[in-house]
């Protein structure tokens, strides 16, 4: 069945393509996402925009709408666009002489626009209705700054609403604000990672935290790192390079050990790395989440037997749905013992190593080979906002150096199109020092002591008797009804997600251990005591109508 999640309605659609939407429409409101009011899906054809390439929609069904791109938005009445507006009133690039007077309107009333979607949050759905997009592709000439922002306002009116307090699905809590600020330099700025030359503060910026945050991380002396844009792509960066050191790379029989609930990006890298359909193994893991290390030991001595190469270990620290923590100090006393490779994808969890009261939960951290850590997934920093860090920098600059002829030597080691796979780098580590800067020491373990004060607030709730609670030692859980199969999760999932949308609450519903699960993700600071409660009592009653 269709969800209201993969369709992007441009305001353009010829008469075949509106009369299907209408027939959908029509036939069930299962169709759309849980809780997509469709009383606010009114379609019709743009009257201001039309591709010169496309025909009038002339038959175009009575409940099939599209409103006008001067139509209110959420905020209320937008700006009515000029017919003279033209591309001249905002010059597509800043003079270079003088302070640009138009640049500067243009970006505060952008920001007012943005400030005001923030500070709207709470009064709507997390998730918002289906909403129609503007024209994707440019037009003949280009439009003016006030065209520009009623688009944009489009854009962000059917976004998803990461600062409204009920959105407790993912891994994606309200931006930072010093990190916003950040972002907007950073594309002001325009300065590439690739080279100390074209990046000159900012490679140094990005070093220097990098080695701040091995260093908290407990990892030796010579430590370092690299930004890189996602915890996939981070992963993918650690396994080469591991590889690389353990003299794997033309081995076609090299094998990665993670274990059964590791992240999907490992079996992406695996694929990009080209390694056999079985180059990737899964360990079992206890009734806690987490690897079992009888088990690895049973894998490592098999591979062994049938001469296939370890390239590396991957602990994981705070699983997907769960939160789990793999034993990291047993597995890097195993790996040293074997000379084998450790990966942490710390990308959910490595962030709490960084607050005196929970740093015990990252114990052993520093004794892996290479870390990946992702701020943005409880810090708020900016999307994205992910390190790789490993034990020896060298280890970087020798598997992805090879030289930039077309630039000046480095000033210090390696540019920085040299420590990873990615080439041109936007200056990410920008909103992450800026961010943490606003935060301060005080504010970082805030953050991460409130998260999981209000995990437990929620575990606590939560009735055991109707529920099979599934959680570990960071800040989300999963649930289910206690003793229901498959089907009967399937079912109730759905319901509550849509039931709890209804309410502004917007949780998940993986998959774990062949199940559906309502997951819910504490890392909002927005989230209040009285939602929390409200959450447990609704995820309670729903367990009980279900027996």
């Amino acid at each position: 069945m269709a969800d209201a999640a993969s369709f992007r309605i441009q305001h353009h659609r010829s008469d075949r393509d509106l009369s299907r939407l209408a027939k959908l429409l029509s036939t069930s409101e299962q169709a759309f996402h849980p809780g997509v009011d469709l009383g606010v899906l009114q379609l019709d054809r743009c009257q201001s925009l039309v591709h010169p390439n496309r025909a009038e929609a002339s038959n175009v069904p009575p409940q099939v709408r599209m409103a006008v791109p001067s139509a209110p938005s959420l905020f209320g009445s937008s700006r009515t666009s000029s017919a003279a507006s033209t591309a001249t009133e905002l010059s597509a690039f800043a003079s270079s002489d003088a302070l640009d007077p138009q640049l500067q309107r243009f970006l505060e009333d952008a920001s007012a626009r943005l400030c005001e979607w923030l500070g709207s949050a709470s009064q709507r759905s997390p998730l918002p209705a289906l909403r129609l997009l503007p024209e994707a592709f440019p037009e003949q000439q280009g439009v003016g700054a006030d065209r520009l922002l009623d688009d944009l306002q489009q854009l962000m009116d059917g976004a998803y609403q990461p600062n409204h307090p009920g959105a407790l699905a993912h891994l994606d809590p309200p931006p930072n604000t010093a990190s916003i600020a950040a972002e907007l330099i950073c594309a002001g700025l325009n300065n590439n990672l690739l080279a100390e030359e074209l990046s000159p503060s900012l490679s140094q910026l990005e070093r220097q935290l990098c080695s701040w945050f091995a260093a908290r991380f407990e990892l030796p002396d010579g430590a370092g790192g690299v930004a890189a844009s996602g915890g996939s792509l981070s992963n993918l960066t650690a396994l080469v390079t591991a590889r690389h050191r353990m003299g794997l790379d033309h081995d076609p029989n090299a094998v990665i050990l993670i274990s059964d609930d590791a992240h999907v990006s490992l079996e992406k890298a695996a694929r990009v790395m080209g390694l056999r359909p079985d180059g990737i193994r899964r360990v079992p893991v206890d009734s806690q989440g987490c690897m079992r290390i009888a088990d690895l030991q049973e894998h490592l001595q098999g591979l062994k037997q049938h001469n296939r190469p370890c390239i590396a270990v991957v602990a994981t620290a705070g699983t997907t749905v769960r939160g789990a923590i793999d034993p990291i100090p047993s597995l890097a006393q195993l790996c040293r013992d074997q000379g084998l490779w450790l990966h942490v994808d710390g990308a959910i969890g490595a962030v709490f190593a960084l607050c005196p009261h929970t740093s015990q939960l990252m114990a052993g951290l520093g004794q892996a080979d290479s870390i990946t850590v992702n701020p943005q997934k409880l810090l708020g920093i900016a999307k994205t906002s992910s390190l790789l860090l490993v034990r020896d920098q060298s280890a970087l600059q020798e598997t992805f150096h090879t030289g930039l002829p077309y630039m000046e030597p480095a000033f210090a080691v390696a540019h920085g199109g040299e420590l990873g796979l990615q080439g041109s780098r936007p200056a990410e580590i920008l909103k992450l020092w800026l961010g943490l800067r606003q935060l301060g020491e005080q504010g970082i373990n805030a953050v991460i002591e409130k998260a999981l004060l209000r995990r437990q607030r929620l575990e606590q709730g939560l009735d055991p008797a109707v529920l099979e609670i599934t959680s570990g030692p960071l800040h989300l859980l999963a649930c289910a009804p206690l003793g229901a199969d498959p089907a009967r999760c399937d079912q109730w999932t759905a319901a509550v997600r849509k039931r709890l949308l209804d309410r502004q609450i917007m949780v998940s519903r993986p998959v774990h251990q062949g199940r559906h699960r309502i997951k819910v993700v504490l890392g909002n600071p927005h989230t209040s005591n009285t939602l929390i409660d409200q959450l447990a009592a609704d995820l309670n009653d729903c367990s009980r109508e279900l027996v």
